[in-house]
């Protein structure tokens, strides 16, 4: 109690800094776990007296003009409730009166919310939380009435908040650029609105229709103003309509994001599934496709020159991610009962009739919500959305941020199986596999009564995507776009039954990407080399790596194969040699590669009789040794260290994470390289290496990406391709196992293991082929005479990360240490002589004990049991000698 009272005096007596750091002790004590109160009994003294004070200072508003107060006394109320449990907060003295003053106290907070932007999300979890423990505690538990008032206070606290966000607008917009608008900080819109969705539908019908009231009559003066300015840009109209515009949409954007955030918290789960509450999304889901549609006739019956503000578009894609995630998934469902221009019954809704002639409490609800939303059934709804879709990649290509978050609506859309079967049935999806380029246009035929009544809109999509036809496509900022854009048609594309449904097949949609390869492969280097070509080359080899993203099986890989084998695939080396210095195209060229080569889900899985992997190799060869050879023949560029990672490093790691997916892809049989004189893999093992050693050991720690694409590298060789590493000069030896030697010791557990498993391979090689005349043999042993402590380091190394490094690594330093202990057992009794010598004589007696149980039952070999029993040994040993063992 004595402490609770001295940091409450101590803030209310103090200023900030003191007075906030006071707070936030505050907030480490209310947060004390239960387990430290000796009774339940003594936990509510605590509470009690923490509601008092926190009662005192809302009265008082003691300290709270200062900001860092304030902010601070925001996550103490976000906090209390995540500390304790409704029930018994309702027993604490007061809390009614609390309660009203957290309302009275949030009110004037979101009034206030120039002053308060990064502090509104605690207090509306605070909320959030209260609510949400509603169901769980009885009625007649605590003080009387507790529910009510808190439905009372909690529609005050919402229609606060939506009143105020709406007359911020206005507010933002007077302010000639003195305040900055809630709707620009991302952060915190997000956060504010990820609380909302359960604080609102506690008071669903009464939020609902105060939101409703607000909307209609915005839509109703957006229409009048669209009609106003015809076909003008918003831009063209009159200063004061500019205005009005500006405010109707700021508006209008803060209501579909309501709507979005309201709907998209709908619950399945029988436990939380209001009556009647699916008709209410229906009435706001209603007026957020209303707006969708008056915005999206506005943008294409003006051919792109009336759009609405970027912020408006956004806030409506999150209507519809939201929307997709909540009532997408039930679509397949029910496409037999709600669809009668589908054609056909889903599997799912056949088997669910077949044991069930009633609809269940899903469909049910999900019927009622079609029926209610008034729209036409769920098919098309989706058309609209995926229209409204393919308009915003049409008109608005500049926007980085529409296209980024259209595309990954898109995406997550063909993500799942009954979206992706909707898909399929709408023209526009159609279109864009068709037709995927800059200047195609609609040609007027996506007005709002067509888009709802045909069913014909996404196949519009997939038959066009080129940037011919799709000019987003052309916006040099965008490249990276381009891959998620032809991940998804593709994914569409290669559905079952897509080919059938799209009318469409992979081949027909290939045509844009495989004419370009053409006629960039009819150019000789110095054309090629040209600034003309500098896009062309970027687009279509991301748009290659997003195709080849999407193919998840051996029969649609040895399609894209069969397609850019033999004519295209040399055109890479061809590229990467001539546009060598310039990053943004050997990364495009190379990402592309690197995916292409990957064999995911076994997909790389060629015939018994083809040379294909072959091929694949020496293609992958000739572009790892054409970059590499051109990398290496240019000195390093002093400049940033930005620079160096994005002129050097950046395509070394992808050169090397290549070579590395290709040698351990299962696909090639590289004796053969050898055997006939061919020497893509000599070639290939040559420059990477040469690669990999010209990077200061400084740098491959400064650089993550660089780091793993090194170290999977070197433990790739040493695994699969001992003969070359063995015959390596034994200064390069040693200083790849410098490099192994330090990258054990990282923190990062990726890099750990795989320097852990390099040093396995190494030590079960020795062990293995020890004694035998074999040049590899002959090799090593040469190299180990030149460095004799090469195994006792790397041993005192692994069993001192074991004893005494973080837990994160400890699986990843046991594998080798059996092989290493095999394969030079001097090492470890040098090391184990050594541990024994730090220790007093008491602790030696235990470290001996523990040794000879380490040492007990463990064979001579490194066979998968004996391995595994090794490694339990180990835990066990770790877990014995750190109960004594000092430093």
């Amino acid at each position: 109690p004595a402490t609770t009272e001295l940091l409450f005096d101590f803030y209310a007596k103090t200023d900030p800094p003191r007075s906030s750091t006071a707070m936030e002790a505050i907030i480490l004590l209310s947060s004390t776990r239960r387990s430290l109160f000796p009774t339940d009994k003594d936990r509510g003294e605590f509470l009690g007296r923490m509601i008092r004070h926190i009662r005192e200072l809302l009265s008082n508003q003691t300290g709270l003009q200062h900001q860092d107060n304030y902010h601070q006394f925001c996550r103490l109320l976000g906090r209390l409730k995540a500390n304790y449990q409704l029930n018994e907060l309702v027993k604490t003295e007061g809390y009614l009166e609390w309660l009203d003053l957290a309302a009275s106290f949030t009110v004037q907070s979101i009034t206030n919310w120039q002053y308060s932007t990064n502090s509104i999300h605690y207090l509306l979890a605070l909320w959030g939380r209260l609510v949400a423990a509603v169901p769980y505690v009885r009625p007649e538990t605590g003080v009387r009435g507790h529910v009510q008032s808190l439905e009372k206070q909690v529609l005050l606290v919402v229609e606060t908040y939506i009143e105020s966000m709406l007359a911020s607008v206005e507010t933002v917009l007077r302010s000639d650029g003195a305040l900055d608008d809630p709707l620009d900080d991302e952060g915190s819109l997000r956060e504010q609105l990820d609380r909302m969705p359960v604080i609102c539908r506690f008071q669903y019908a009464p939020v609902a229709n105060n939101i409703l009231a607000k909307f209609d009559p915005l839509l109703n003066q957006y229409k009048e103003l669209i009609t106003m300015m015809g076909s003008n840009s918003t831009e063209s109209a009159p200063a004061d309509v500019q205005q009005r515009v500006a405010i109707v949409e700021g508006q209008m954007t803060w209501l579909t994001y309501f709507v979005g955030t309201i709907v998209g918290g709908h619950s399945w789960s029988s436990a939380h599934m209001g009556e009647g509450e699916e008709t209410i999304d229906a009435s706001l889901s209603r007026r957020a496709l209303q707006l969708a549609q008056i915005v999206d006739y506005r943008l294409t019956s003006t051919n792109g020159v009336g759009r609405a503000s970027a912020r408006l578009e956004i806030a409506l894609l999150y209507y519809f991610q939201n929307f997709r995630r909540v009532y997408m998934f039930m679509w397949d469902q029910v496409s037999g009962s709600t669809s009668s221009g589908s054609g056909s019954v889903s599997i799912v809704g056949m088997m669910s009739s077949k044991l069930d002639s009633a609809p269940s409490t899903k469909q049910k609800v999900y019927e009622r919500m079609f029926e209610h939303l008034g729209m036409g059934d769920h098919t098309q709804v989706a058309n609209l959305i995926v229209t409204k879709m393919g308009n915003d990649l049409k008109y608005w290509p500049a926007d980085q941020e529409i296209v980024a978050r259209t595309l990954e609506l898109l995406h997550d859309m063909a993500g799942g199986f009954s979206s992706s079967k909707l898909l399929l049935t709408l023209e526009t999806v159609r279109f864009l596999t068709r037709h995927h380029t800059e200047d195609q246009r609609y040609d007027g035929g996506f007005s709002s009564s067509k888009l709802l009544l045909t069913l014909e809109t996404v196949r519009f999509l997939t038959r066009h995507h080129t940037e011919d036809q799709f000019p987003f496509l052309a916006v040099p900022s965008n490249a990276r776009h381009r891959t998620t854009f032809h991940a998804t048609l593709t994914r569409l594309l290669l559905s079952s039954g897509g080919e059938e449904k799209l009318g469409l097949t992979f081949d027909q949609f290939m045509e844009p990407i495989l004419s370009a390869l053409t006629q960039l492969g009819t150019l000789s280097a110095t054309d090629l080399r040209s600034e003309n070509c500098r896009r062309p080359i970027i687009g279509v080899y991301r748009d290659l790596r997003g195709i080849a993203a999407s193919l998840h099986n051996r029969r649609t890989y040895c399609q894209l194969f069969d397609l850019l084998h033999p004519q295209h695939l040399p055109l890479m080396s061809k590229v990467v040699d001539v546009w060598h210095d310039q990053p943004d195209v050997t990364v495009s060229v190379m990402r592309f590669l690197g995916e292409f080569c990957h064999n995911k889900a076994n997909r790389v899985n060629f015939d018994q009789s083809s040379p294909n992997g072959i091929l694949l190799f020496r293609v992958i060869s000739d572009v790892v040794c054409a970059y590499g050879r051109r990398l290496l023949a240019n000195p390093m560029q002093t400049g940033t260290e930005l620079d160096v990672y994005k002129t050097r490093y950046k395509g070394m790691a992808l050169a090397m994470n290549i070579l590395t997916s290709a040698l351990g892809g299962n696909y090639v049989c590289f004796g053969v390289f050898s055997l006939y004189n061919d020497p893509a893999l000599e070639n290939s093992l040559d420059v990477a290496l040469q690669m990999a050693l010209s990077v200061p050991l400084e740098d491959i720690a400064a650089y993550p990406k660089l780091s793993k694409a090194f170290y999977g590298l070197i433990e790739i060789l040493f695994r699969n391709h001992s003969k070359t590493v063995m015959a390596l000069d034994t200064t390069v030896f040693m200083q790849l196992m410098a490099a192994v030697h330090d990258g054990l010791q990282s923190s990062d557990g990726t890099l750990c293991s795989l320097c852990a498993n390099t040093i396995d391979h190494l030590a079960t090689f020795y062990f293995t082929f020890n004694g035998k005349d074999k040049p590899e043999v002959h090799s090593l042993n040469k190299h180990l005479a030149a460095q004799p402590n090469l195994f006792s380091s790397l041993t005192a190394t692994l069993f001192n990360l074991l004893l005494f490094g973080p837990p994160q690594n400890h699986w990843a330093v046991m594998r080798p240490m059996l092989s290493l202990m095999l394969a030079s057992e001097s090492s470890f009794a040098a090391y184990k002589d050594l541990l024994l010598s730090s220790q007093s004589p008491e602790n030696q007696i235990k470290l001996n004990e523990a040794l000879n149980k380490l040492l007990a039952d463990v064979n001579r070999s490194l066979d998968s049991a004996n391995r595994d029993r090794f490694t339990q040994k180990l835990t066990a040993f770790r877990v014995s000698a750190r109960s004594f063992l000092t430093l």
